[in-house]
């Protein structure tokens, strides 16, 4: 098992939403926590509710899509708090525009943070964690990132990289030898605000989901040494059905209402 309790570990968009939640849990679960994220305001907030249990807690403001202030933002965090056990990539942006009513900034911004910036984290931590002789790594992906959805081109094309990032990371530290697992986590959409008004067109089978709920799973996932979860168990079919002629596949994807989920699509509120 990987084990939360005196595990440090950094959480990247911790300031709110799923981020906000595992830096919470993992705290609960006895870890020391360390958070990044671009809200300062924010991540005071979250910093005083770790203090008010008694966690061991530290918060650094950088923009993950800056490059060169992002690795100089985590060389100060380890140089303070000590080498990482479990690294947890939870940041992500979304821009929820069809393809060419999408800014390129917005474009290039969906990478910077999305993917390349899974790069930065892992070439900072990763080294601590051959030393230690133990880590983990997290990568909050999506379910986008087994299936195209309209409006989501740079979204769903940095998810699958993700997913790729994590496939190709676990494979290359099992050729190593080393001791350091991955888990990659995919959820269909979660109540965060991140995606306010998207619809669901089978809530039976593909509900929107609860950000406690799904922290909780990403939690227990970890510590079961879980190299895959998604959410809920009926994304998993998207794997499936892969296999079917594109025609049939678009069409199931239509029959489940996937395609339509981001029509009346508004994004998280800015303050």
């Amino acid at each position: 098992m990987t084990r939360f309790r005196d595990a440090h570990v950094l959480i990247t968009g911790a300031a709110a939403g799923i981020g906000r939640l595992l830096a919470l849990g993992a705290a609960a679960r006895g870890a020391r926590v360390t958070l990044l994220d671009r809200d300062a305001p924010g991540l005071e907030a979250v910093l005083a509710e770790l203090a008010r249990g008694g966690a061991d807690a530290a918060g650094f403001a950088a923009d993950l899509a800056d490059r060169a202030g992002l690795q100089a933002v985590l060389a100060r965090a380890l140089a303070e708090r000590g080498p990482v056990a479990i690294l947890v990539n939870n940041a992500g942006v979304v821009t929820g525009k069809p393809q060419l009513e999408c800014p390129d900034a917005a474009i290039e911004r969906t990478f910077q943070v999305n993917v390349l910036a899974l790069f930065w984290m892992v070439r900072g931590c990763l080294p601590g964690m051959l030393a230690q002789g133990r880590g983990h790594v997290v990568t909050i992906a999506s379910a986008a990132g087994l299936g195209g959805v309209s409006r989501l081109t740079d979204y769903c094309a940095s998810k699958f990289a993700a997913v790729g990032f994590d496939d190709s990371l676990r494979c290359e530290l099992r050729r190593l030898g080393q001791p350091v697992r991955t888990t990659v986590v995919c959820p269909w959409y979660i109540d965060t605000g991140m995606f306010r008004g998207v619809r669901t067109g089978c809530r039976g089978l593909l509900p929107i989901l609860s950000p406690d709920y799904v922290a909780r799973r990403i939690l227990d996932a970890v510590e079961g040494n879980r190299k895959r979860l998604i959410l809920p168990r009926f994304v998993t079919v998207v794997l499936l059905i892969r296999i079917l002629p594109l025609g049939w596949f678009d069409a199931l994807m239509r029959l489940f209402g996937v395609d339509r989920s981001m029509d009346e699509f508004q994004g998280r509120r800015e303050a």
